[in-house]
């Protein structure tokens, strides 16, 4: 990931030039963020329990706030989208961090539901356009045969936060209180957005990318040498998008996927500390270990994926087969009520999470199948649809515990998800290639 000699002057060596390796220095740049994105939307998810008896939230209730940021970060997929297509990947990402930082600051100053709800709204607002910019990103970026593993290295920030800051994380509350835990990773964030506006550029504006690295990305298939299109919105262009089977395949199965993600980053430090007893000196550490499982799915998912495809030249069994392979495994997850040891629960969830980690290659699908002047909408609309699962699986979860008194049944919910999401790809994906628009477009 070396960047420390600019290329532009490089740029007349010929064919014989080293090719730049820039576009990895902006993948940890997506990497970072990405990591503080998450940190942002499930660090709620480690104050719950105290959060829950200062503000006097019952489990329905702390369901409801759960599901919260969800259903505007939803809601603002296909404006962010639009937005994106619009203005660009470099102000979008800087206004979204920036803003949701903002939010996850002032979540810290909460005093009730009204107010903690506000500002989950916000958050989900603020968050939209991320993966978004970051499909569009890769694609921009790395060629088709890099791009599982570009989106596994970034995605995989999805879960190392949690991972190895948990500990940091519980310290913290237990010394300073929840509020300062959303005080500390907001505060964070906003000196990234700083660091991401003056770091980031497009490639062929890149003092770092030399014309051979410019070539390696537009030779496999990369937009490196298209400057960003405004593309004006209108509803016939989501109607077109929808008629495509692909996107509803995508889109169903990670929706599928996505709710053994939301479990994690909502419910189960709850899960731990309810149902399994465990004090919080032994939340702090089991909670880190599935989290690694995840972050390592992720990276494995990538590495299968690419390899795959160099072997075979197949982007249907290179893309579907780990993504498959990843629901099964999440689907274990149920087998968790049938078990009385801990280190065995943690295992379990550790497996299941670890293939949810794998099916984060469904945005490496969406990269290689969406229409290169509707990339920002394209991605809006996957995530509204699959960023569902964020707004129900927290909601069915709060109402199973609260009538229950038990994660039995909801354990069993994300298993049929996952079994369903794992159809999907099979039988309606279809192909994975890059959709082509009607000549008329």
């Amino acid at each position: 990931m070396s960047i420390s000699t600019p290329a532009t002057g490089l740029a007349a060596s010929g064919a014989s030039q080293v090719a730049s390796r820039a576009r990895f220095g902006i993948l940890s740049l997506l990497a970072i963020g990405t990591m503080i994105n998450y940190l942002d939307r499930t660090i709620l998810g480690i104050a719950a329990p105290s959060l829950s008896k200062d503000l006097a939230l019952s489990p329905a209730m702390m369901g409801f706030v759960f599901s919260a940021f969800a259903w505007t970060y939803a809601a603002a997929q296909i404006p962010g989208g639009i937005f994106l297509d619009r203005f660009g990947n470099k102000l979008t990402y800087f206004l979204s961090l920036t803003l949701w930082s903002l939010f996850t600051l002032l979540q810290g100053f909460a005093t009730g539901l009204y107010s903690l709800v506000s500002l989950r709204f916000g958050l989900g607002i603020a968050e939209a356009p991320c993966f978004p910019a970051n499909s569009r990103i890769v694609s921009t970026w790395f060629p088709q045969r890099e791009r599982a593993r570009a989106t596994s290295i970034y995605t995989v920030g999805e879960y190392v936060g949690l991972a190895f800051f948990s500990p940091l994380l519980f310290f913290i509350m237990g010394v300073y209180g929840w509020q300062m835990l959303f005080i500390v990773v907001g505060v964070v964030g906003v000196l990234f957005g700083i660091v991401w506006w003056l770091c980031y550029r497009e490639p062929q504006d890149s003092r770092w990318a030399n014309r051979a690295e410019l070539d390696h990305i537009a030779a496999g298939g990369g937009l490196a040498e298209k400057r960003v299109q405004s593309v004006p919105f209108a509803w016939k262009n989501v109607r077109l998008l929808l008629s495509y089977r692909a996107i509803w395949g995508a889109s169903i199965g990670q929706f599928a996927g996505n709710a053994t993600l939301v479990f994690f980053v909502t419910w189960f430090p709850t899960y731990l500390a309810t149902e399994r007893h465990m004090g919080w000196v032994k939340v702090g550490f089991f909670a880190i270990l599935p989290f690694i499982a995840a972050g390592v799915g992720v990276m494995f998912g990538g590495w299968l994926s690419d390899r795959i495809l160099t072997r075979t030249g197949s982007a249907n069994l290179a893309r579907k087969l780990p993504i498959v392979a990843g629901l099964l495994l999440a689907a274990t997850i149920v087998t968790a009520n049938y078990v009385d040891s801990d280190p065995v629960v943690i295992c379990i969830l550790s497996v299941a999470f670890f293939g949810q980690g794998m099916v984060g290659l469904g945005w490496v699908v969406i990269a290689d199948i969406a229409p290169a002047k509707l990339m920002g909408l394209t991605g809006g609309i996957y995530n509204f649809m699959t960023n569902l699962s964020g707004i129900t699986t927290p909601l069915v979860i709060g109402f199973i515990v609260g009538a229950t008194g038990s994660f039995v049944w909801a354990l069993a919910f994300m298993t049929v998800l996952a079994l369903l999401g794992a159809l999907s790809y099979v039988f309606l994906l279809g192909d994975v290639r890059r959709i082509e628009l009607p000549a008329d477009f």
